[in-house]
């Protein structure tokens, strides 16, 4: 897909912050750090649209990017990242919650994980938490520049074995450094805008 005219929208942290135009919308979620925002720029080809950092935590709002007027991606949030106080991290998860369970426009959650590492307890959390909420799911295994190529299709099934051991939710390799791979995934997209 070649997308022309991506655009920040809106940050929110409640419901009547949303956009309103029911276009379908695409969701990130991950631990701080794992690459949700390099995601974004890496598949609408943008150097800076989804502002990334080093330091993890440093999205704490629902980001709304309009994809050409076709759908959002929404950026959530990262999850455990120990620097945020205990109120913060209350008030974070309860905007999540609220957004994931109540908003009708998601059409895809995309869950993305570190492939250097076993999934988290917090991950395993997340996941069961996206199963819950019954929405459509696929799981990105982020940063698979940082290993050997000949080793990204075995980490890649050992991961979903962990995670998603009855194999029902699409699991895929992916890297924002070396741009491959996202054909793939825009095909997985286009299945739900």
């Amino acid at each position: 897909m070649i997308v022309k005219n991506p655009k920040f929208e809106i940050s929110a942290v409640k419901p009547t912050q949303y956009p309103k135009n029911n276009l379908p919308e695409i969701v990130l979620v991950g631990k701080s750090n794992v690459g949700k925002s390099s995601f974004i720029n890496t598949m609408i080809n943008r150097k800076k649209l989804a502002r990334t950092s080093s330091e993890p935590g440093k999205t704490r709002q629902i980001n709304f990017y309009n994809i050409d007027n076709l759908f959002y991606f929404v950026d959530l949030p990262g999850y455990g990242y120990s620097k945020m106080s205990k109120k913060e991290q209350e008030q974070v998860g309860k905007f999540i919650e609220e957004y994931l369970f109540n908003r009708n426009e998601i059409t895809l959650v995309i869950f993305l994980i570190d492939i250097r590492h076993n999934p988290t307890e917090n991950d395993k959390l997340m996941y069961d938490y996206i199963i819950r909420s019954g929405l459509p799911c696929i799981i990105l295994a982020n940063k698979a520049d940082k290993i050997a190529p000949s080793k990204v299709d075995e980490t890649v099934k050992n991961l979903q074995k962990i995670l998603n051991p009855i194999g029902d939710i699409p699991t895929y390799p992916f890297s924002s450094e070396r741009k491959i791979y996202s054909e793939k995934i825009w095909e997985e997209i286009g299945l739900y805008i």
